[in-house]
Order: structure tokens, then C-alpha cells, then sequence
């Protein structure tokens, strides 16, 4: 007969404790556990000593490094290029990935196009949707035949067992949040649920070498709904994120064990599907002709990837007598620190004024390259002087005023070349090594912030 047993989950780290507690003692936090019911099989081979060696398997050994051979990784190449580029290059055979993302956002047609345009056979299990649901979105994405196996169940044990049956190529789960395993005597998309699901998937993606991907909604924080023990089981944590107001989409590298975690794949959102943008500079740069002071462009790079993005500064006079500071996209303790910087070394009154700071897009930028060109559309906001639209900036600024050099400016001066700007303002140090021969853009190089506003706004 199966053993019942109580325990309290804590909801943000997935800590378990047999009473419950005001404060975790894994993470810390209050107010965060709740009661789940666990029924565990009793098994005769529990009793047992669990450091003696099983007969059947015979003895236990350990290879030394210099034996182990390592091999080619072995990568199922998707028709999707900004998904090859994120997950660092295909899909590793038996790794575990698990897509992110707020509920609209647009996961669950990413992960479904995908599986349609791939050649090899994939199964594709909602627990969300109907069948006829899924139709009506594969019709809609893509009219090409495809082999894709559509499974509509919560129980994981039915979904294991028809997979081991069919053996795809690829599993795609939808969502981990609405399964269940027999055993725990929870509700679906509790702490318990989703630890014994994700566990029983990571178990069978290692044994059969079939990749799984997961999704999984995220909380109102920002967070995978479920522990911090979810994101440690996987290979491969991905964030599909993006603003209603906007059609494009991105998809950010969290934790990758097979590759970079600095990349990042950008999507529009159609009404056929989502559509790569192999050229996101285009869609980051205004579309505007007019002259408007406290507008820049940055030239940034994000992971493998140069980009050029607007920066959009205001300043104006304080109303009610205390300034407000306020940054979309953009650290705002670092816009502090670069205003403070231009009150002491370069002489302008800006703790009287209101400050905004806006990166065109919603895109969020945590390359310190983008300094430069902050500061430069602060300036031009304050002395309500516009900027040309064919210059761009790339440096990071010091707490003494100085510029300093960034990495990979090659790369950014190439993707400024290519888009047609006719100038480029990068540090001094960035002009050691660097043959500006072979570019036919300006390249300008400043070393202090006094520099710069003599060469841009005198």
C-alpha cells in the first residue's frame, strides 16, 4: 500500500521542510511555503542498503579523464536561424531545454513552427490545447506537409510510454505547468509536480538521447513559474520576451551547457508565425528624417552580434522640486553614475532637471559601450542641440570622465559602415591595432567627455 506523506514546498527555491515555516532557510524569503500531499510506492528494495553493490550490474568503476574520449556533439540543425544561433548552433541530441516566456508572448507558436518545418519526426504534446486548436494554428503558420505527431495528455507516464513507443527526433512539451505524475498526490503546476515531471524527462532525454523542450510560464516577477531547481535540471535555459506594443520578439540565452549564454535570436510576430530578423539594426534605428535633439545611436553588440540602437534622452527643468529619474532598457543606477559624471567633470547643471532615458525598442542593453552615446543624447536633450543622424557612438564612459575602449570594435565599425553612417566616435585606446584603412566610415576618436563636446556640440 502507498505511503501518504505532507510536506511544505517553499514556491521560489523548491525548499522541503515537514512543518511550515515564516522565513526559507534556503533562500530566504517569507511567506513563500505551501502544503502539498506526496504519495511515494513503497518498494521491498528501499530497505535495502543503498551503498551495496547491485548483483546484476556488476561491480561499480570510475574511468580516469585521460580515457574518456570526447567526441563531435551531435546537433539537430533547425530551419530557424536565430534558434540555431541561441542554442549555439542546433539542438544537442539529449539535452533538455526549457523556453520561457509571459502567456501570449508567443511560445507555444514558436516551438509549433519549429516542429513543422523540421524533416525529422517530432511529437508535439499540449496539455493546453485541443487538437483541433493545434490544426488551426499549424494552418495558419504553415502549409507545407509535415510528419509532426500531435499528443494532447497531462499524465507524464502516458506521454513517456507513447514515446518510447513512436521514438521521435524531437519532444516538445506544452507546458510543464499542466503535468502530472501518478505519484504525487498534488494539483498540476505544483512545486512537487513540476520537480517529479521535469525529473522523469530528464531521466528519459538522457537514457533514449532524445532532446525535450520544455515550456514554462513565467510569474509576475520576471521568474520561471516553479523552483530554481527546474533551471539547474536543464541543459538549456531560454527567455522569450517582448512588449504587447511591439511586433518583434527575443529570445535570450540564460544557461546553455553547449554553448554561449550572451546570445540572443530577434523575431517579428506575423500573423503566418514568427519571422527571423536577420538585420535587427534596421528595426532598432528610427524610421524619422527630422533632426531631433537628444536622440543618438549606439553601436553595441549582443553575444556573436553587432547592432545599432537609438538612444532617446529628455531633459527638462524640475516641476514639483525633486528630480525624477527614470530609464526603459537601461541600468538606471548607471545613468546616475553618468550624470554625476557630467555635473563634475564637465560643468552642466543636471541635478535640477527631470531626466528620462529611453532605449528605442524596449530592448534592454547591458553593454557598457552604449555610455557614450547616453551621455551624448543627454547633452543634446539639455542644450537642445539635435545630433546628426549619420554619426553613432561606441565607449564606455569612467567615474574620472575618460572614454574607454570597448571590445570588438571591428565589428562594430563594419555594421556602422554597412548601414550607410558616415561617422563613428569611439575611444582613443580602441585606435591601437586598428588599420581604419579599410573602412570608408569616419572614425573619430575622443579620450575625455570635454573632448566630445567640443567636437560634437561646439
Amino acid at each position: 500500500m502507498a505511503k501518504v506523506k505532507k510536506a511544505f514546498f517553499c514556491s521560489n527555491c523548491g525548499f522541503e521542510s515537514a512543518a511550515w515555516m515564516g522565513k526559507c532557510t534556503s533562500c530566504g524569503e517569507w511567506n513563500t511555503f505551501t502544503e502539498e500531499v506526496i504519495t511515494k510506492p513503497t518498494k521491498i528494495e528501499e530497505k535495502q542498503s543503498v551503498w551495496k553493490e547491485p548483483k546484476s550490474n556488476g561491480p561499480l568503476k570510475a574511468k580516469r579523464l585521460t580515457d574518456i574520449t570526447s567526441g563531435n556533439t551531435e546537433r539537430i540543425i533547425t530551419y530557424d536561424p536565430e534558434l540555431n544561433r541561441v542554442l549555439g548552433g542546433g539542438i544537442v541530441a539529449g539535452s533538455l531545454i526549457l523556453v520561457g516566456g509571459q502567456p501570449g508572448i508567443g511560445k507555444s507558436t514558436l516551438m509549433l513552427q519549429t516542429s513543422l518545418s523540421l524533416s525529422e519526426q517530432v511529437l508535439y504534446v499540449s496539455g493546453e490545447e485541443s487538437e483541433e486548436q493545434i490544426k488551426m494554428r499549424a494552418d495558419r503558420i504553415s502549409d507545407r506537409e509535415s510528419s509532426c505527431l500531435i499528443y494532447t495528455d497531462i499524465n507524464i507516464n502516458n506521454i513517456l510510454k507513447l514515446a518510447q513507443r513512436e521514438q521521435p527526433s524531437i519532444i516538445v512539451i506544452d507546458s510543464i505547468q499542466t503535468l502530472s505524475s501518478p505519484f504525487i498526490d498534488s494539483a498540476p503546476g505544483s512545486i512537487s509536480q513540476i520537480r517529479e515531471c521535469t525529473g522523469e524527462l530528464q531521466r528519459f532525454a538522457k537514457e533514449t538521447n532524445i532532446p525535450v523542450i520544455i515550456i514554462g510560464h513565467i510569474t509576475k516577477e520576471g521568474s520561471i513559474a516553479g523552483p530554481k531547481l527546474l533551471e539547474h535540471i536543464v541543459d538549456v535555459v531560454l527567455q522569450f520576451e517582448g512588449d504587447q506594443n511591439y511586433t518583434y520578439r527575443i529570445l535570450r540565452t540564460l544557461k546553455n551547457r553547449f554553448g554561449s549564454t550572451d546570445e540572443l535570436g530577434i523575431y517579428e510576430m506575423k500573423a503566418t508565425g514568427m519571422r527571423p530578423v536577420e538585420n535587427p539594426s534596421e528595426l532598432l534605428l528610427s524610421q524619422s528624417e527630422d533632426l531631433l535633439s537628444g536622440s543618438t545611436v549606439s553601436a553595441t553588440i549582443e553575444g556573436m552580434r553587432p547592432m545599432l540602437i537609438e538612444t532617446q534622452a529628455l531633459v527638462s527643468p524640475s516641476v514639483y522640486g525633486t528630480p525624477q529619474r527614470s530609464a526603459t532598457g537601461f541600468d538606471l543606477r548607471r545613468l546616475s553614475m553618468l550624470l554625476a559624471v557630467l555635473e563634475k567633470r564637465c560643468g552642466l547643471l543636471l541635478g535640477a532637471n527631470d531626466v528620462f532615458l529611453n532605449i528605442a525598442g524596449g530592448i534592454k542593453i547591458v553593454d557598457p559601450s552604449i555610455d557614450l552615446a547616453v551621455v551624448a543624447a543627454l547633452i543634446s536633450s539639455l542644450e537642445n542641440i539635435p545630433v546628426a543622424r549619420d554619426i553613432c557612438f561606441a565607449g564606455e564612459v569612467g567615474l574620472s570622465g575618460e572614454i574607454r575602449s570597448v571590445s570588438r570594435i571591428e565589428q562594430r565599425i563594419q555594421e556602422a559602415d554597412r548601414l550607410g553612417f558616415k561617422g563613428i566616435y569611439i575611444a582613443k585606446g580602441n585606435l591601437k591595432g586598428l588599420d581604419t584603412s579599410r573602412f570608408n566610415i569616419g572614425i573619430y576618436a575622443v579620450g575625455k567627455l570635454e573632448d566630445l563636446l567640443r567636437e560634437v556640440f561646439s
